[in-house]
């Protein structure tokens, strides 16, 4: 089982290191906006909006990484204080009965909308802009299968790595 967990823990991982590199490249976009605005007084829409492209891919696909390294934000100040076991329930409860429907839930309303988007090749979102909607439509499920991925891995890992601890 725990090679199972590691198998699915390295689908996120490689995702990771592959996004992390947005960080730079959504930086360096954005000085180049800055940089043309004011100095060069130019000004692209599809620059603007391909920052909010790099910023959306940099969260929806890093989702599934922040869960294996335990980075969501939680209400800690409960689960803090329970036992081990009690953590336990709770984390096997929050994935079986929380995180995981509401990934599938998800996924299946928001598969029609990006279908369509990509039957269209839906155009950009502010005219002059990027002509890829039906990507950034596309980071919905992504997001989706990433998360049940790491919370399948966080859920063999509690059931059966972690009993013998």
């Amino acid at each position: 089982m725990l090679r199972l967990a590691n198998a699915l823990d390295s689908a996120n991982k490689t995702v990771a290191m592959i996004v992390r590199w947005l960080v730079v490249l959504m930086v360096v976009v954005q000085f180049g906006i800055v940089l043309g605005r004011y100095i060069f007084s130019v000004n692209s829409i599809a620059a603007q909006e391909s920052v909010l492209y790099l910023h959306a891919s940099l969260f929806m696909l890093g989702a599934g990484y922040t869960l294996l390294i335990d980075g969501h934000v939680r209400v800690d100040i409960i689960y803090s204080k329970l036992s081990n076991v009690w953590k336990r329930r709770v984390d096997i409860f929050g994935h079986l009965f929380l995180l995981i429907p509401a990934m599938i839930t998800l996924l299946y309303w928001s598969w029609p909308s990006v279908r369509n988007s990509w039957s269209i090749l839906e155009g950009p979102i502010s005219v002059g802009g990027i002509k890829a909607v039906f990507l950034l439509k596309s980071l919905i499920p992504a997001f989706c299968i990433l998360m049940i991925i790491q919370s399948f891995s966080l859920l063999i890992r509690t059931l059966f790595v972690e009993k013998n601890d």
